[in-house]
C-alpha cells in the first residue's frame, strides 16, 4: 500500500472508531438520563446525540469517498462539500429539535457536547 493510500485508511479506520465510541458513549449517556431523570430527559439528550452522530457520520462519508493524488481536487471538493452539508444538518435538526418537538434546551446541549466532546477526544487521543 502506498504511503498516501495508507493514511487515507488509517484516518478511515481512527473515523469509524471515533463513531463506534461516540455511538456507545452517548448510548450510556441517555441510558443514564433517562434512569437518573425522566424519560423526556433522555429523549432530548438523546436527540442531542444524534444531532451530533449524523452529521459527523454524513461528513466522514464525504471526507472519505475519494483518495489519492490525482483526484486530489476531487478530494478537496467532496471535502468542502461535507462540510457544508454536516453545518446545514446540524442546523435543521436544531431547529427541528426546538421548533418542531419543543424539547428543552438544556437536556438536548448536554447530549450534542458530551457526544462531540467524546468524538473530538477519541480523534485526539488516537495516532
Amino acid at each position: 500500500m502506498t504511503g498516501k493510500l495508507k493514511s487515507i485508511a488509517i484516518g478511515k479506520k481512527i473515523a469509524k472508531k471515533g463513531f463506534v465510541f461516540q455511538l456507545v458513549c452517548s448510548a450510556l449517556l441517555v441510558a443514564i438520563a433517562t434512569l437518573f431523570c425522566t424519560i423526556n430527559i433522555g429523549l432530548a439528550v438523546g436527540y442531542g446525540a444524534v444531532i451530533s452522530l449524523l452529521p459527523n457520520a454524513v461528513f466522514s462519508l464525504f471526507a472519505f469517498r475519494y483518495s489519492g493524488a490525482q483526484q486530489a481536487q476531487a478530494v478537496a471538493r467532496s471535502f468542502n462539500q461535507g462540510s457544508k452539508i454536516k453545518l446545514a444538518i446540524t442546523i435543521s435538526l436544531f431547529v427541528v429539535a426546538f421548533a418542531g418537538l419543543n424539547l428543552s434546551p438544556a437536556p438536548v446541549f448536554i447530549g450534542f457536547i458530551a457526544t462531540t466532546f467524546v468524538y473530538w477526544t477519541v480523534l485526539f487521543r488516537t495516532q
